[in-house]
């Protein structure tokens, strides 16, 4: 299932199959059948009734692609991902892909970026949609029409600067609410936003990353000191600070209780070239993904080795 800006406007589309790189594959559809679509796949989910079977729950994930991927390419990178996370024996339940117009030309990366500034009020549309979904849903008194779905966002890249602006939008419209748990689990992927983002830490100050941490049960930020991809664009930015993907969290402040990192380094194969996007191809990362998505505890992450660099926020 997809949904995507293109032109002005904010569209939704649906896919029954692949390949979905192709304009054949997908039929335009509304808002209103885009959400109906949705809800039911989510209601067709197990209930999960026990507390301590929570990390079976199903998840309604949004994918936002990154930096210079045009519609083909984050078309392939969607599908693939469904296919390894979500699609396979004892998937993640369903993705939906948000697009944004991103030039897919290595040589256009200011214009990527202004595109994914003005795609952050689209994106804040859908996100208000699904705050608006979310309070209903929590407010029903009958258990069997209650959410099945955990929701959760995987953002690669500039994407993460999109939803960084997208979730800023979203605080501020429903009057900044605390600790609203909007997204269960965040997995920023080689994110090309600033490495300080989330430096207000325990106190409200109105930003991006202040947003991020408020709507969101869970940050995982994924980063490698490989990724020669945001070695250049930190050399685009005004005081050239670094890239949260490329050198994790900025540690000398307090970030967030909820807000970690995992250095990936040492799960990415030695000798692979496209380091930017490496993460959705190999094996232990994609393994690491689904772990986050289940809610498994850092700490028992950190227990069974699933990384040995493993840190917290707090190192």
């Amino acid at each position: 299932m997809l949904g995507g800006r293109v032109s002005d406007d904010l569209t939704y589309w649906v896919a029954d199959s692949g390949p979905l790189d192709t304009l054949k594959s997908r039929t335009k559809t509304s808002l209103r059948e885009f959400k109906k679509d949705l809800a039911g796949q989510a209601d067709s989910f197990p209930l999960i009734r026990d507390l301590e079977d929570h990390e079976r729950q199903k998840h309604v994930t949004l994918f936002i692609h990154g930096y210079n991927n045009g519609w083909e390419d984050a078309a392939r990178r969607y599908e693939q991902l469904c296919r390894d996370l979500f699609e396979s024996e004892g998937g993640m339940g369903v993705c939906v892909l948000f697009t944004w117009p991103s030039n897919g030309m290595t040589s256009g990366y200011y214009p990527d970026r202004r595109d994914a500034r003005r795609s952050a009020d689209h994106l804040a549309e859908v996100l208000n949609n699904l705050y608006d979904y979310l309070v209903r849903k929590q407010d029903e008194t009958d258990e069997a029409k209650r959410c099945r779905a955990k929701t959760s966002i995987i953002a690669h890249s500039m994407g993460n600067y999109v939803l960084e602006e997208a979730m800023r939008h979203c605080w501020n419209h429903n009057n900044r609410p605390l600790l609203v748990s909007l997204v269960n689990q965040l997995i920023m992927v080689a994110a090309d936003v600033d490495n300080d983002l989330f430096r207000g830490g325990e106190h409200t100050d109105g930003s991006g990353g202040d947003a991020i941490a408020q709507l969101t049960y869970r940050v995982t930020s994924l980063y490698t000191g490989r990724d020669q991809v945001l070695g250049m664009s930190a050399g685009f930015k005004h005081f050239g600070k670094r890239r949260l993907g490329r050198s994790g969290l900025d540690c000398r402040y307090d970030v967030p209780d909820n807000v970690w990192h995992i250095d990936c380094s040492d799960l990415i194969p030695r000798g692979e070239r496209n380091i930017h996007s490496a993460y959705f191809e190999a094996k232990e990362v994609l393994q690491l993904m689904k772990q986050l998505l289940r809610g498994i505890d850092r700490r028992e992450l950190e227990r069974n080795r699933t990384n040995p660099t493993l840190r917290g926020s707090a190192s």
